[in-house]
């Protein structure tokens, strides 16, 4: 059973289709890419847990899986621990994993290295708390993904509205204040992969972003391998590691975000059990050679995971996540033959001709994927720095 609708579970669904499994997919959006693909569908709220496991239970699923799914991961490992089945974590370490604020307090009463940091229901009390932190800070929903919601607030005065933009889309409407982190070189946003509690599959990126889109802080780039110092992704690994005994972690995919940052210190900003949204596990599968997205259908069906080791990688990879600075209706995604044919190894479109398209906002407002391979990182830089001259996005 696979929680959620999105484009990202395509590959998910072909994997399972090739173990010989039988997929139902659910949420409460019927006309979702995903269930045109699946073997059934169900219309549930996938944050509705106990809907969810009502349903689990009368279908008498065999796994679990809410891939690329934030908002459904904590209905999945409720289940997965009520039904007895495999999951990367118990419930209870997937509520830390998911709440910002509850991560925050996990990594500060455990001796991680973490941002000041304090979660909040009421904006009256959050602004109260202003002197407290160190500005300029952060305003986060303490349970959304994609980047949506997300703030860097300079001035007090922004502070109210931020937290507003915040609440509407949060699920619980709670939201996280928290230092501004400053970073060395770019954020790191990977897939790793567990097997026994063991890191067996550490992963970095460098993570980049468009300054002139209308969300500043919504991945635009990613690239591996990282260019991050190589002893500050050991001490990350080894400090996720550690997470990983705290939490009694198991067998299974997890996004990691993480960050060298200008006091010298290296920072674990977000774990959360499940495979990472714009097709990263299918991006490191490409680049590694090693399958991620048929590991973690295996785990969430009781099978052996085998051969998931250390990632090497084939060259230098870019995610290019496609997206635009203005509104408009989509007329055409136009890119320049030699380019294609030298340097664009896979194609994901998530808007076609005639789409509406809105401001580059979150993970849920871009037009797609591609995947660009190169041999070095100094090509790699070369090309992205003149990528307007390979591509354009056509507004009518």
């Amino acid at each position: 059973m696979l929680l959620g609708g999105i484009r990202y579970l395509l590959p998910v669904i072909k994997a399972a289709h090739e173990q010989g499994f039988y997929v139902i997919t659910a949420d409460y959006l019927p006309d979702n890419i995903a269930h045109k693909h699946s073997d059934e569908y169900v219309n549930v709220s996938i944050i509705d847990k106990e809907a969810v496991l009502k349903v689990a239970q009368e279908k008498k699923i065999d796994g679990i899986m809410s891939f690329g799914v934030d908002p459904g991961v904590v209905s999945a490992a409720y289940v997965a621990e009520r039904m007895g089945l495999p999951f990367q974590c118990s419930y209870e370490s997937a509520c830390v994993l998911q709440d910002k604020s509850q991560f925050r307090q996990f990594l500060t009463d455990h001796g991680f290295n973490c941002p000041k940091a304090k979660g909040y229901e009421n904006i009256d009390e959050a602004i109260n708390d202003k002197d407290i932190f160190t500005w300029p800070v952060i305003v986060k929903p303490v349970d959304s993904a994609g980047s949506k919601g997300v703030t860097k607030v300079e001035r007090e005065e922004d502070l109210r509205s931020s937290i507003e933009n915040a609440l509407e889309v949060s699920f619980s409407k709670r939201f996280i204040i928290e230092d501004f982190l400053d970073i060395v070189g770019y954020q790191s946003s990977a897939d790793v992969f567990a097997v026994d509690g063991k890191l067996v599959y550490p992963a970095f990126s460098d993570q980049l972003f468009d300054v002139s889109a209308a969300n500043p802080y919504t991945p635009a780039i990613e690239i591996w391998p990282s260019s991050m110092p190589w002893d500050s992704q050991k001490e990350l690994s080894n400090e996720l590691q550690r997470l990983f005994t705290l939490l009694e972690i198991k067998t299974g995919i997890f996004n990691v975000e993480s960050r060298l940052c200008s006091n010298g210190k290296a920072y674990l900003m977000e774990v959360s059990p499940r495979g990472g949204g714009n097709r990263i596990a299918e991006l490191q599968t490409m680049a590694t050679g090693q399958d991620l997205v048929t590991a973690e259908v295996k785990q969430v069906m009781g099978m052996h995971v085998e051969n998931v080791i250390t990632p090497q990688y084939d060259g230098v990879w870019c995610n290019y996540i496609l997206h635009s600075s203005k509104k408009g209706i989509l007329k055409s995604i136009d890119i320049e033959p030699d380019f294609m044919k030298k340097y664009v190894k896979d194609e994901g479109y998530s808007a076609k001709p005639g789409d509406k398209i809105v401001l580059f906002t979150g993970a849920n407002t871009s037009l797609g994927t591609l995947f660009l391979r190169t041999e070095t990182r100094k090509e790699m830089d070369a090309i992205l720095q003149d990528i307007n001259k390979y591509m354009s996005i056509v507004l009518e």
